[in-house]
């Protein structure tokens, strides 16, 4: 009697009808067992060789100096960008084959990390208030006058009157730019390419962003801090000081505010300016004004406010404004239409091998409150 027993992959026959019925199935199972088996060891050492041979292809130099023909070329051109630095010529793509616009990352033996230029990007979001909105404007309601009450006699008739209303628009302005950038670089430089063009954009749209919130005209872009002509001055009396009695100039500034401002007022100057406020001593005691944070987190103080350094402010000068003082929050709003958007388009260029990568940020910004705010002016030489 022929007996076949069917398994995955095949069957097993099993000849005549000798012997035990059981034990014939067992040594049939038991060989299949083994093969199976051996397959699998087969299976796992390929496995084991693709696995050496991914890690050695992701090493910085792992396919050997020998293995790329062009791999001279590429030190040599790092060398050259080392040696000769930015060069004049007309920039439009970042490829490969020009050290300047991104072949400096596709040497195969070059550090992955990338050495960047610091970016100070303005504070003044931090103590500003921020708003989100969805349309393309933000308009405030603003009471500009108060009731007009009077002093009347018994039985006279009372006189009346009523607050009146304006409106403040705060418009929201559009940041955006795009980069070009080959294929060949983006497959070469292993991710790094358009990580480092994403960081560039990042820092590029907050730094300008920071610039107008300082200085910025209102017009295709955010209102500026030191720009609206509202915001109320102290002069210094002098074109490239703060004056003889600059201690003096401070204590004013600051006491032209209204206390409710006053009190949650903070100073916003340069780094050249807070030098010159360090040294300031007052005439009794001879103590700074500058009183340091003896504590973690907490921030140094004039006056016993605290102080912002912020670098899109102007330099102590002939008519310049160098210090502003004044509660932030109150006074300036920010109102973000849209968050950094990058959109890479890989096929408009795509036969030039080219990808392009667009960035648009959507933001506004306006004092709202000009009373809350006090500028020092110097004056013109």
């Amino acid at each position: 009697m022929r007996q076949t027993m069917y398994a995955p992959g095949g069957h097993i026959e099993l000849k005549g009808d000798d012997g035990d019925p059981n034990e014939i199935v067992t040594k049939a199972l038991a060989d299949l067992t083994a093969s199976v088996e051996g397959r699998a060891g087969e299976v796992r050492a390929f496995g084991d060789r693709l696995d050496k041979l991914e890690a050695k292809l992701n090493r910085p130099n792992g396919g050997g100096a020998n293995d790329n023909p062009d791999a001279a070329a590429e030190r040599k051109a790092f060398a050259a960008y080392l040696a000769r630095g930015d060069r004049a010529d007309e920039i439009k793509t970042l490829r490969v084959a020009i050290d300047p616009q991104g072949g400096v990352l596709a040497p195969n033996e070059l550090s992955n990390e990338i050495i960047r230029n610091l970016v100070e990007t303005s504070p003044i979001r931090s103590i500003a208030s921020v708003r989100t909105t969805g349309a393309p404007a933000v308009q405030y309601p603003k009471r500009t006058g108060v009731t007009n009450a009077a002093w009347k006699a018994e039985l006279a008739d009372a006189t009346a009157s009523e607050p009146a209303f304006g409106m403040i628009e705060v418009p929201v302005h559009e940041l955006a730019t795009y980069v070009d950038i080959s294929n060949e670089l983006l497959a070469d430089s292993a991710g790094m390419a358009e990580t480092e063009v994403r960081l560039a954009l990042a820092e590029d749209f907050g730094k300008k962003e920071g610039a107008a919130f300082v200085s910025g005209s209102g017009v295709g872009r955010p209102m500026g801090l030191l720009t609206d002509a509202n915001v109320a001055y102290t002069f210094s009396g002098n074109a490239s000081t703060l004056g003889s009695a600059p201690a003096d100039l401070l204590i004013s500034a600051m006491y032209k505010l209204p206390a409710v401002y006053r009190n949650r007022g903070t100073w916003v100057m340069n780094g050249n300016t807070i030098a010159e406020i360090r040294k300031l001593k007052d005439g009794t005691t001879g103590n700074y004004l500058w009183q340091p944070a003896y504590q973690a987190g907490q921030p140094e103080t004039i006056l016993g406010r605290p102080v912002i350094e912020a670098v899109d402010m102007p330099d102590i000068g002939s008519a310049a404004e160098p210090i502003i003082f004044g509660d932030f929050n109150a006074a300036y709003r920010i109102v973000d239409r849209l968050a950094m958007s990058v959109l890479v388009n890989p096929y408009l260029l795509a036969t030039k091998g080219v990808t392009r990568i667009h960035a648009t940020r959507r933001v506004g910004g306006a004092v709202i409150r000009p009373e809350a705010l006090r500028k020092i002016r110097c004056a013109t030489s």
